[in-house]
């Protein structure tokens, strides 16, 4: 059997990135963005000067949850309030981020990759992730 699917393209990742980092700049955040193909692999980083630096890694790990689970990372913790016992297991994952800022990205219905921003609260995050996926829609 053979299976295809759409992924993100790098262009297009490099939009969304730039696009997060804008809406960062214009509201005065400094974070990092990391978009990533559907399968995890890395396709576009941004870092505005002066981002914490952990905010470097946490990116990449939310855009990496975001992906792998197809929802956003804001949301882990109403699914998981009544399950401690799974929030605490995947919590000691590698690259598995259970706070705001992580958002899968979907054209046509089809998960296609994801975006993670660190840096900011995580509504900042969030919001910024979202102007990164709104830059892609806007011009599908």
């Amino acid at each position: 059997m053979i299976i295809s699917d759409k992924s993100l393209g790098w262009d297009a990742a490099q939009r969304a990135a730039l696009a997060a980092c804008q809406y960062a700049a214009d509201n005065g955040l400094k974070i990092c963005v990391w978009v990533l193909d559907r399968h995890g692999n890395p396709l576009a980083m941004q870092r505005i000067n002066n981002a914490p630096m952990p905010s470097t890694e946490i990116a990449r790990g939310k855009a990496f949850t975001a992906v792998s689970f197809g929802f956003g990372t804001h949301l882990w913790q109403e699914r998981l309030a009544d399950k401690p016992h799974l929030l605490s297991g995947l919590n000691v994952q590698e690259g598995v981020v259970m706070f705001g800022g992580g958002l899968p990205i979907e054209i046509d219905g089809e998960r296609v990759g994801a975006i993670g921003v660190s840096g900011a609260s995580e509504a900042q995050d969030q919001e910024c992730a979202q102007a990164g996926i709104n830059a892609l829609t806007a011009s599908k």
